[in-house]
């Protein structure tokens, strides 16, 4: 029997979700396959099968409504049919005769009772004919499995990773499932040695083969299966840890990572406040993404281009890190699960090779800190990040020159322990920003005022108030523009810009006299 073209409901694969029959499905697959599929592979496969399977469903009810006319068919009184070329309209046969015509040949004609109440007359045993030929069929993009994917791939690949994630009978490792069942056994013993071999590698992580050819694990005629259970073993001892990027799995182990990758630096450590974001005016947002921020909520898209500059903050100067904002996260490399990724920063003037980390968690980069310091960089200073053409890497460049003197904002320790800013002559080898610059000729200190801001539990605003009034002393209007403000606020205290700018906008405290530049009110000033 011929089947008609497969329909769906015009909604079927955009309200996909994924069944028992699915699941049992795929662990079949993966049982007789023995080859560990990620869920763009598995989709593919699922996608495939729901289609034949679909096929298969109505072909089913088609044989009970009747058949696919072809003239080449022989058929009987009381037959039921259906005809495709007339939009699958259904009909019985209710009589046959002998048709009558020397040039073709003997064919019978089939007088057809159509369900619409029309009789109308066709062909039968009729075999030179061109209904009889295979239509070309239409890419139909609804029952095609690339067109489907292109399409609804990403939604279909998010609910089948979920619903797999249920099943017991199935293990993840690096992106890809298998079923837990077919699992090599990778014992203790390869275990320990792989922790040796790490704490041997200098530092430096290894893939799953690395590893493998230096502990003798027992290599399986199949080699993908192989290496799954030994990445499955890794993963499941806390020793370890999978830190490679997205499509390469790298394997660290965990005691050897810096505290600043495990825990996030105290002057990065943010408690998030609650704060009306419709109080932020278009400058203000507009600043907020200009600032590059990693904790700001902005719906700003990744940089395309191949390079981009950001003003290094205190907190990150502070801590050896970057940030990694909605701007410059495409310029990191990213992965599906491990939440630690090891990476290589390449200096752009000199190329030496600087071990870093991503930490997707809190969204910064780190290992920065002597690198930092070796080119003399203050807060404030520009950077440039720019792509490189070999995974792993990403390429770092300050804008260094020759020193010089320059006057520039400096942050000094008060008698009473709190800090204050005077603008003072310093030796400068770098480009900055200079209402972000800063000088901290005493980080000791700067420190010790921090920990007495967290440890007094300084309210925001007062915080601001505070550093208002100080920076307000460097100008002969005592205005003080809302980017000084928030690179002076995060030198004692993390805060994104948006909450900040939030209080600069609904507090009588601090009145705006254009272009976000703020003064305090003349009660506030006052109580100094």
């Amino acid at each position: 029997m011929t089947n008609l073209p497969l329909k769906l409901p015009a909604e079927y694969w955009q309200n996909f979700s994924v069944t028992a029959r699915d699941i049992e499905f795929l662990q079949n697959y993966l049982f007789e396959t023995e080859t560990p599929l990620a869920p763009p592979a598995l989709a593919v496969v699922l996608v495939t099968e729901r289609i034949r399977w679909e096929r298969e469903s109505q072909a089913k009810a088609q044989k009970s409504s009747g058949d696919v006319y072809l003239p080449k068919e022989t058929y009987q009184v009381g037959q039921k049919l259906i005809f495709a070329a007339l939009g699958l309209k259904k009909g019985t046969v209710a009589a046959i005769r002998p048709g009558v015509n020397p040039e073709v040949g003997a064919f019978d004609v089939l007088e057809v009772a159509l369900d619409d109440g029309t009789t109308r007359f066709f062909a039968g045993a009729f075999q030179d004919h061109k209904l009889n030929l295979p239509s070309e069929e239409k890419a139909d993009p609804e029952s095609d499995p690339e067109a489907i994917l292109a399409t609804y791939g990403e939604n279909i690949q998010k609910k089948l990773d979920k619903a797999l994630q249920s099943d017991e009978n199935l293990v993840r490792i690096a992106g890809a499932w298998f079923p837990h069942a077919l699992l090599l056994d990778i014992n203790m013993g390869h275990l320990n040695l792989a922790e040796a071999v790490l704490e041997m590698s200098i530092g430096e992580p290894l893939t799953t083969l690395g590893l493998m050819d230096q502990v003798d694990v027992p290599r399986d005629s199949n080699a993908m299966l192989t290496e799954f259970s030994m990445n499955y073993a890794l993963q499941e001892d806390g020793r370890f840890d999978e830190v490679g990027a997205t499509g390469e799995v790298l394997w660290y182990l965990k005691r050897l990572e810096p505290d600043e990758v495990q825990n996030i630096p105290a002057v990065l450590r943010y408690t998030p406040m609650d704060y009306e974001r419709s109080l932020l005016s278009e400058q203000m947002l507009a600043l907020e993404a200009q600032l590059d921020d990693e904790l700001s909520e902005t719906d700003q898209k990744p940089s395309k281009t191949s390079e981009v500059t950001i003003t290094l903050t205190y907190p990150h100067w502070r801590a050896g890190t970057l940030p990694i904002s909605s701007r410059v996260a495409a310029f990191f490399p990213t992965a599906l699960e491990s939440p630690r990724i090891r990476f290589t920063i390449v200096d752009g003037k000199s190329g030496e090779r600087i071990p870093a980390w991503v930490v997707r968690e809190y969204g910064y980069v780190y290992g920065l800190r002597k690198w930092y310091e070796k080119q003399k960089l203050l807060p404030g200073a520009y950077l440039v990040l720019k792509r490189s053409k070999k995974p792993g890497e990403v390429i770092l460049e300050a804008k260094t020159h020759r020193p010089n003197r320059d006057w520039v904002r400096t942050v000094l320790a008060g008698s009473d322990g709190g800090l204050v800013f005077a603008v003072l002559k310093q030796e400068i080898n770098c480009e900055y920003n200079e209402r972000m610059a800063v000088m901290v000729p005493d980080v000791s200190a700067v420190d010790a005022a921090f920990l007495q801001v967290t440890k007094n539990r300084l309210t925001l605003q007062k915080l601001i108030r505070d550093m208002l009034r100080e920076l307000a002393k460097l100008t002969p209007q005592g205005h003080v523009h809302a980017e000084e403000l928030y690179s002076a606020v995060n030198i004692l205290r993390r805060i994104p810009p948006a909450p900040l700018f939030a209080l600069l906008a609904s507090t009588r405290d601090f009145v705006h006299v254009g272009d976000l530049h703020y003064r305090l009110a003349e009660n506030i000033a006052e109580e100094a």
